[in-house]
């Protein structure tokens, strides 16, 4: 008979138990992955940036829910953080509270730190990454280039980086390095146009109650000095852009076919679609008017640009044959040439800026032939904010006239040459000649680190000069000059 030990039970009773209970640790560990999978986003919000980026570009005041709906989408927002100087903010604060965003008080000091703001969140949000483990996806509100660090150490360390913003302001950049850029301007087709945004009523309506209730709707004087202001002013508020044609995207939906038959995977909606972020993170299906991927999909088989099999949300997408002939596409840069030419034919008006709406104008006159639009840009700002990016241009917010100025860019200012060395005669270069060290006995050199003691000098011998007088014959005695005779002796 074999005796059980207190050890051997209590081991048994575990085995048991973790054998009764397979099936349900392993539902636990599906569900764990699944919740792993599951983003939790921090959003970053630097209002200063995308408030005069939307003003000076789209004519739009920032609201921010469209920003954390769009967010939403992709994920849990588990912390939202908005960075201004929230003193001179009335309207912004009160939607900001609706939303439930946490205001950041930014004081800037005397000297002005414009950075100051920019600073703050990308410690915080350091902060956050190192602190809480949870959160493993980050969205940053800007189209500030200065961000380009943190996008990339956030990557590093395996956050999931997402971007808003405006294609006309924010850093091209930017938009490429982050893991999924989302455009204020693909969102504007979630409002109809009656809709105004929080905040921007204050801007045209005030003006005219002041002058009274009474006046007739269609007598408004006031308001025929606003297009001295800008060009587009006076709450024209810009829509969505027109799309673009389904082609221009075919480029990278059949380089996102190759990679998936590459690696041997069923290309299906949501595979080419995260594929497709991944080569392109500005990518965004509403840009070539499709309200949904699966819609974007649905065009391109209407246009026979792919072949679509599957039914019930379930479709697999495939490359056509190779007898369809390819499709020439134009590249942003071959835009450049022309844009430099008009900047040299308006110099000097450029240096000291213009707005974007004046620099489109001068360049449809002079390159009629030319459509932005058929290079990937469906407004001609988004293509003066790549070319900033090439340094032909530089794009700056006007704030008091609430549109983007236009300058000169670095490529027309080239550092100065530094000055040729002047010729030198040959006889005015005189060689140093190395002098030979003087050596002095007894003391230590390289060579002889500890030399013997100097020898003592002797005192040197006086010689006697000789005499010039001659000597006698008589033992030496130098002889006795003769006295003079005196007078008067014999």
């Amino acid at each position: 008979m074999r005796l059980w030990n207190s050890s051997e039970a209590q081991s048994n009773r575990q085995f048991d138990q973790s054998a009764a209970h397979g099936a349900d640790g392993a539902c636990g560990l599906e569900n764990k992955l699944k919740m792993q999978d599951k983003l939790n986003i921090a959003v970053f919000v630097d209002y200063d940036n995308i408030e005069i980026g939307l003003k000076s570009t789209l004519r739009r005041e920032f609201d921010v829910s469209l920003a954390l709906d769009a967010l939403k989408e992709r994920g849990d927002l588990v912390a939202k953080f908005a960075y201004a100087n929230w003193g001179r903010q009335d309207g912004a604060t009160r939607q900001m509270a609706e939303n439930a965003v946490q205001m950041v008080q930014r004081i800037p000091s005397p000297r002005g730190d414009k950075n100051g703001a920019d600073i703050n969140l990308a410690l915080d949000a350091l902060e956050m990454a190192f602190t809480h483990t949870h959160v493993n996806a980050f969205a940053i509100v800007s189209g500030d280039s200065d961000f380009i660090p943190l996008v990339n150490k956030l990557k590093e360390y395996g956050k999931t980086v997402f971007v808003v913003g405006g294609k006309a302001f924010t850093s091209t950049i930017l938009q490429q390095n982050c893991h999924e850029f989302i455009s204020f301007e693909s969102l504007l087709s979630d409002l109809p146009a009656s809709i105004v945004l929080p905040g921007e009523t204050r801007a045209p309506r005030p003006r005219g109650d002041r002058m009274g209730s009474d006046r007739p709707m269609g007598d408004r004087p006031e308001r025929t000095d606003r297009p001295e202001r800008g060009p587009d002013r006076g709450g024209d508020r810009r829509q969505r852009p027109a799309p673009l044609e389904l082609g221009q995207a075919m480029p990278l939906v059949e380089r996102a076919l190759q990679v998936l038959e590459r690696r041997g995977v069923q290309p299906q909606l949501g595979l080419l679609k995260s594929t497709m972020l991944q080569l392109d993170p500005a990518f965004n299906e509403r840009a070539y008017g499709g309200s949904s991927f699966s819609d974007f999909v649905e065009k391109l088989k209407r246009e026979d640009l792919v072949n679509v099999s599957g039914t019930g949300g379930r479709y697999v997408i495939e490359r056509k044959g190779s007898s369809q002939p390819e499709r020439a596409t134009l590249k942003p840069e071959d835009l450049l040439p022309a844009l430099r030419d008009v900047a040299e034919n308006h110099r000097l008006d450029i240096e000291n800026g213009v707005p974007v709406e004046e620099l489109g104008q001068w360049f449809k006159e002079e390159h009629p032939s030319l459509d932005t639009t058929a290079y990937g840009f469906q407004q001609f700002s988004e293509f003066l904010n790549y070319a900033q990016d090439k340094t032909v241009v530089r794009l700056e917010p006007h704030e008091e006239q609430g549109v983007m100025m236009v300058y000169l860019g670095a490529e027309f200012y080239p550092p100065a040459e530094p000055p040729a060395p002047e010729p030198q005669v040959a006889a005015e270069i005189e060689e140093e000649e190395e002098e030979p060290q003087p050596y002095v006995e007894g003391q230590p050199t390289i060579f002889e680190p500890n030399p013997p003691p100097a020898k003592p000098k002797r005192a040197p011998s006086v010689r006697r000069r000789p005499s010039t007088k001659p000597t006698g014959t008589g033992g030496g005695a130098s002889r006795r000059p003769r006295g003079r005779k005196k007078p008067g002796n014999g």
